[in-house]
């Protein structure tokens, strides 16, 4: 008996017409739930994949109950004199009810897997929700929404269950290949079932191979084409002078726009409570001043002020201000939207997108009504501003990190825009790279007319950068100003330890200009008078003096802050030797020390030839006053603290 073909018909055109609804339904309905981050998020997704685990023939039955001559819908229906059930448009129904949680799954999984630094780099410049999902998101997505597409429609190709009671088993009407081949081997006509099997077979596999196909054809395009070897580049040593160091202008806890309104300043004053500590920030930085350093630990709030002043996060409360133009305002309901604060930002990661040229980066923020030739003109400037001529036609996946992280910057500084924010650039970079880039930074940044904003928690890479810093810690900011005043005064503790300070003794004032460093078992005299909070002492590592050993004993007892010191251990780098030095007594272990001191090769060579104990001095000038932040724990001395100091200090 020859083979009847309408099975294959109908569930090709079955299946065709139940993918293309839920390849749209699905992945509109995995983009809606990608962005939302309600409460009833679990909830919509467990009523929209339930298809996915409940058994075909029970997916049948509820829509009997909902399309049949008494359901709900079927009821509706019925008034229009318009019937579905055992028909062909039930058989498409039954279907795409099974293929569309496995599109929705599918696309929800390519949507999340998409960096999202991406999509705060496009929003930052400058693209609108459309045109970020058409841009971006879309092509970065459309791996796994062709895989979505290919898998629905082997799912709705084989369905069986749902079909069949929703749709019954009409030749050439409604019944399909999984249906026919059923009734056929029912029947005892095996020779139909096995070709039936074998076609949906072959049908099954040509769909997997597809997708691998796609799969590994996409990534081969990504790569981009293939390039000649990289040229080398130098950057050039003449390097402008900084801009002359201002300080960071002062703003007070409560400041709102009207006592602050210059048309070249940044002003924030913002509140966001995390898990952990609450970021409370107020600061002030006008354009001449820049850039401004945010230095602090990992976790400290840096990046989140970036992210405030851009428009990726919302505060709780506060107001920020750009050049005059309100930003956020929490009193006042104001939230301009990120792509229209004119801001450039500098990520991390870099944040490149992958699927564009580097020419098509760097003018992805620029207008949209440019003509093409000054498009060209400013991508032109910028790639010779980054030392990148000849690499507009190159993707991303062929530079190195150095490279990248230039076209990063091009990019963010090709539409001119108002603020740049910096967030750690060169974390991701090896030494001699970041050396590269910082260089390149410092030239582009003396000729940017914006205001720049720069976080690290490299307190050496934020010195050589910026001439202005903000100490920050658990969203507190603990002190600001011009580094080198921020680096001698620090002021609190923490301040110190996070500007590089190794050397810190619990202190107790004994007279105005007299304290006793209680961890290190001496009396030290100091420059400045001491204050009602202040609870240690500290002195850098490369501040501590040996005293010249031509010097007789009569002139170093005639020395301020003189001591004799033994060495407990060393440890090596190099270029320096840091020495773990303990006063007055001989140490007994290796960490039985109460300072480090960092001294070069040349003088750890003259010093080890030297008999021990060394004299070291302390120098007033060079002693540090701090006190505890307003969250620490407050410090208790005892009287067999301050006596073991008394008492090492006068037997010395």
């Amino acid at each position: 008996m020859a083979l009847d073909f309408s099975p294959i018909w109908i569930s090709l055109k079955i299946a065709t017409f139940a993918t293309f609804f839920a390849f749209f339904s699905g992945t509109i309905s995995a983009y809606w739930m990608f962005k939302y981050n309600g409460k009833w998020k679990s909830i919509i997704d467990g009523f929209l994949t339930i298809p996915l685990v409940l058994p075909p023939t029970v997916i049948g039955f509820l829509l009997l109950l909902l399309l049949g001559k008494y359901g709900p819908i079927g009821r509706l229906l019925w008034l229009f004199n318009v019937n579905i059930i055992f028909t062909w448009y039930a058989a498409v129904i039954a279907a795409i009810v099974v293929a569309f949680p496995l599109m929705y799954k599918t696309s929800l999984g390519a949507f999340q897997q998409i960096d999202f630094n991406l999509i705060s780099s496009a929003k930052t410049l400058g693209a609108s929700e459309i045109e970020l999902f058409w841009r971006i998101i879309l092509p970065l997505a459309r791996p796994g929404l062709i895989s979505g597409l290919l898998l629905s429609y082997a799912r709705a190709l084989g369905e069986f269950g749902a079909t069949l009671m929703l749709a019954g088993s009409i030749p050439g009407k409604t019944q399909t290949i999984p249906i026919a081949i059923f009734f056929a081997t029912e029947s005892g006509d095996i020779e139909e079932a096995r070709l039936l099997v074998i076609i949906m077979v072959l049908l099954s596999l040509s769909i997997t191979i597809s997708i691998n196909f796609w799969n590994d054809n996409y990534s081969i395009k990504r790569l981009g084409k293939k390039f000649s070897k990289i040229k080398t580049f130098k950057v050039s040593k003449t390097l402008k002078s900084e801009k002359n160091s201002l300080p960071v202008v002062e703003a007070s806890e409560n400041f709102h726009p009207s006592t602050l309104c210059d048309s070249n300043q940044l002003v924030v004053n913002i509140k966001k409570k995390l898990t952990n500590f609450e970021l409370n920030v107020s600061f002030s930085i006008n354009r001449g001043q820049t850039p401004l350093g945010l230095l602090g630990a990992s976790g400290a709030g840096k990046s989140l002020i970036l992210r405030c002043i851009a428009g990726l996060d919302t505060p709780d409360h506060g107001y920020i201000s750009l050049n005059g133009k309100v930003l956020f305002d929490s009193q006042k309901g104001i939230n301009v939207p990120i792509r229209e604060r004119k801001v450039g930002f500098l990520f991390q990661n870099y944040a490149l997108f992958h699927h564009l040229t580097i020419f098509q980066n760097i003018a992805f923020g620029l207008p949209k009504n440019l003509p093409s030739s000054i498009v060209h003109q400013k991508v032109e400037k910028q790639l010779v501003t980054v030392q990148l001529q000849g690499f507009e036609h190159r993707y991303p996946n062929t530079l190195s990190g150095g490279q990248k992280q230039r076209v990063a910057l091009a990019r963010a500084l090709a539409n001119e825009p108002d603020i740049l924010l910096l967030d750690e650039p060169f974390s991701a970079l090896d030494t001699y790279l970041r050396d590269q880039l910082e260089k390149l930074l410092k030239l582009s940044l003396n000729n940017y007319a914006g205001i720049a904003l720069f976080v690290s928690h490299n307190l050496e890479e934020a010195y050589r950068i910026c001439p202005n810093l903000l100490i920050l810690n658990e969203g507190i900011i603990l002190t600001k100003g011009l580094k080198q005043k921020v680096f001698d005064n620090p002021r609190y503790l923490k301040a110190a330890q996070i500007t590089g300070c190794k050397n810190f003794s619990r202190a107790l004032p004994l007279s105005k200009n007299k304290i006793a460093a209680l961890d290190w078992g001496c009396t030290l005299k100091i420059n400045e008078s001491t204050f009602p909070d202040l609870t240690h002492v500290g002195i850098r590592a490369h501040q501590i003096s040996f005293i010249d050993f031509g010097v007789n004993l009569l002139e170093y007892n005639q020395l301020e802050n003189f001591f004799k010191c033994w060495l407990a251990s060393i440890t090596e780098t190099q270029h320096r030797i840091t020495l773990y030095i303990k006063l007055n007594s001989p140490p007994t272990s290796f960490f039985d020390y109460h300072l480090q001191v960092e001294v070069f090769k040349d003088k750890w060579d003259e010093l080890k030839k030297l008999p021990i104990p060394w004299p070291v001095q302390l120098e007033p000038s060079r002693l540090m006053l701090l006190q505890n932040s307003s969250d620490s724990i407050s410090l208790e001395y005892t009287t067999s603290d301050f006596s073991k100091v008394t008492s090492k200090h006068n037997s010395n």
